[in-house]
């Protein structure tokens, strides 16, 4: 009897608590004055960055940066269609890396509460260790799936034993390049709520847990 080829997919998932968050804020300000809109934006982002630095020798966060401070101007129209004396803008935007989720919500809280500042998106990852450990563990796990449903279909067709020719991610065993190829693949999502109490908002950030998902597709020989 002549050899039977079998092609499947194997998939795995498996979810893991988020490790670090990569918090975004701003500080902006605004004005007709370009010097005095300088040292606005300095005066909000300088204690911003002194308490991202103590932070770090504490050990609450892992790494943080700062953008250098973008200033430019614009002349805006009023509703009769004149054109208005100019306006000075500057922003600059600061990102810290934390370890502590509950360090990471007071220091939300705080920076929401303050004029000028505003909180942009937090990222939940894992840390590199973390992360390749899970991709390995999901990827042999998919494999692992193939070989199961390949050895079940041989065993419906009266054969006994399966032997792999090729194992590959998602699109390449037939030479295809698609958007669903590489693997693992990572997700994560962050819930925010905001509560205000006594006029300064409460943020609470409630990461859902990181999906680490991996597919291969698998060409074996039934005999």
């Amino acid at each position: 009897m002549n050899d039977v080829i079998i092609t499947v997919r194997g998939d795995s998932e498996t979810r893991v608590i988020p490790e670090l968050a990569v918090a975004h804020v701003a500080a902006t300000a605004d004005g007709p004055e370009r010097g005095a809109v300088v040292e606005r934006i300095a005066a909000l982002a300088e204690p911003v960055r002194a308490d991202l630095t103590a932070r770090k020798a504490a050990g609450g966060i892992s790494d943080w940066s700062s953008q250098r401070v973008s200033v430019w101007a614009d002349r805006p129209w009023n509703s009769e269609g004149r054109q208005l004396d100019p306006v000075h803008h500057a922003a600059v935007e600061l990102t810290a890396t934390f370890t502590d989720v509950l360090a990471l919500s007071d220091w939300l809280n705080t920076i929401a509460a303050t004029e000028g500042l505003q909180v942009g998106t937090v990222d939940w990852r894992l840390t590199p260790e973390t992360r390749a450990r899970v991709e390995r563990e999901v990827a042999t796990d998919a494999v692992a799936a193939a070989v199961e449903r390949a050895t079940a279909y041989a065993t419906a067709i009266g054969r006994a034993t399966v032997v792999p020719i090729e194992v590959a991610d998602l699109g390449l065993l037939g030479g295809g390049h698609g958007p669903d190829s590489p693997t693992p693949r990572m997700f994560a999502r962050a819930a925010m709520a905001v509560d205000a109490v006594g006029g300064a908002p409460a943020v609470d950030f409630r990461p859902d847990d990181i999906v680490v998902t991996a597919a291969v597709e698998a060409r074996f020989r039934a005999e």
